[in-house]
């Protein structure tokens, strides 16, 4: 039995078998390349290079050093354009889709610049393959590197390519996994993405869950809508959403819809209101600091500044799925949330941004303004509104 089909047995005993399958790939790669190791291999350093679909990252490399495992995550934003990309052998691989070779001892890097630091460390030999995906239209790659003074053989380079094969449809699993989860996560929010993943999809499947209900929505945007080019009008949009938006993740709040200029966050209780409203109201004062500090850019930039407003309020939401037969969408609804919705459309009228429910302002640590008692359009009666 020859190296290759004596890797290919020992490797598909080992994944339908000890391989740590349902970890990730953060622990099936190093032990593969354990693996490959025991079998004989030369190998020095590996790498796993794999495109995600990330608004943030455009995916992870995970790179195996002599029984050392490090991770990359590169920002999406020009990474095609990049540097780093245009001079890489990955770049080679995506547009051929063939394996790229080089032998380092003897025709040295090639104007590669991760080759150049490879050479500098003394390896002798590279290879890069195509992961052998169903999805070709993303990266997904293997590397594999050695200091042997014979770099590799024809043989090693058979057996090597046989196990980037048998690691494939692993690989392939574990970026699918994750794509539906990041996509999920970005889309509806990490909590509801969790659930849908999990399997709530039925329309109509929901829990009672209490939240602090956060609604907030921008003044007057619709008017500068119209005097400014669109994109211009986006970018301005989704500089106040970092800003604000940010505010709410930092403190553990799930944004579940952007409506237009303004959006719906939720921070779910789980038994403790008072520390879970003490966050939501932090969150808030960090919001409205965070849109003092915009407004200060803007006037740089010769722009007028943003307003908005803040509803803030603790109650039972209806968590779940509504929609029609094939399209659905994974929200909060119920009297809370157009309690909460009720109180942000009163700072139009009273001379502060923030405004919270009694309800709210009963379970927060700080001291909170009494304004008085007023009628919210749809909510019964008068209600206390307070401010921070």
């Amino acid at each position: 039995m020859d190296l290759t089909e004596g890797l290919r047995a020992r490797l598909a005993a080992w994944l339908v078998g000890d391989a740590p399958v349902r970890e990730g790939m953060p622990t099936l790669f190093p032990a593969f390349c354990d693996q490959l190791v025991r079998a004989g291999l030369p190998i020095w350093r590996a790498s796993l290079g794999l495109e995600t679909l990330h608004p943030e990252a455009s995916g992870f490399m995970l790179v195996w050093r002599d029984g050392t495992l490090t991770s990359e995550e590169p920002r999406r934003a020009g990474v095609l354009t990049s540097e780093p990309y245009l001079r890489s052998p990955i770049r080679v691989v995506d547009e051929t889709n063939q394996p790229f070779r080089r032998r380092l001892a003897q025709e040295g890097s090639g104007g590669f610049p991760v080759l150049e630091d490879l050479v500098a460390e003394d390896a002798t030999d590279y290879a890069m393959l195509p992961l052998l995906f169903v999805d070709t239209s993303r990266t997904a790659v293997i590397s594999f590197a050695t200091k042997s003074p014979t770099g590799f053989s024809e043989e090693e380079m058979r057996a090597l390519d046989e196990a980037s094969r048998l690691l494939s449809p692993y690989a392939e699993r574990a970026l699918l996994r994750r794509i539906a989860i990041d996509l999920l996560a970005a889309y509806l929010g990490r909590a509801a993405g969790r659930r849908v993943y999990q399997g709530r999809v039925e329309r109509g499947d929901v829990e009672t869950l209490e939240a602090a209900i956060w609604f907030c929505d921008l003044r007057g945007f619709t008017a500068l809508a119209e005097h400014l080019p669109r994109r211009e009008v986006i970018a301005l949009l989704n500089r106040w959403f970092d800003a604000v938006g940010g505010a709410v993740v930092a403190e553990g709040g799930e944004i579940l819809k952007f409506m237009g200029d303004g959006f719906l966050a939720v921070f779910l209780v789980g038994g403790e209101p008072d520390i879970v409203c003490d966050r939501a109201f932090a969150a808030a004062e960090a919001a409205v600091a965070a849109s003092r500090s915009l407004d200060q850019e803007f006037a740089r930039e010769g722009r007028a500044p943003l307003r908005f407003g803040l509803g803030l309020h603790l109650g039972e939401v209806e968590f779940g799925n509504v929609g029609t037969h094939d399209r659905l969408d994974f929200t909060a609804m119920g009297p809370a949330v157009n309690h909460a919705s009720r109180l942000e459309a009163l700072t139009k009228q009273l001379p502060t941004p923030v405004l919270a429910s009694a309800a709210f302002a009963a379970h927060v640590s700080r001291p909170m303004r009494p304004l008085g008692r007023f009628a919210l359009r749809g909510v019964a009666g008068e209600v206390e509104v307070y401010a921070p």
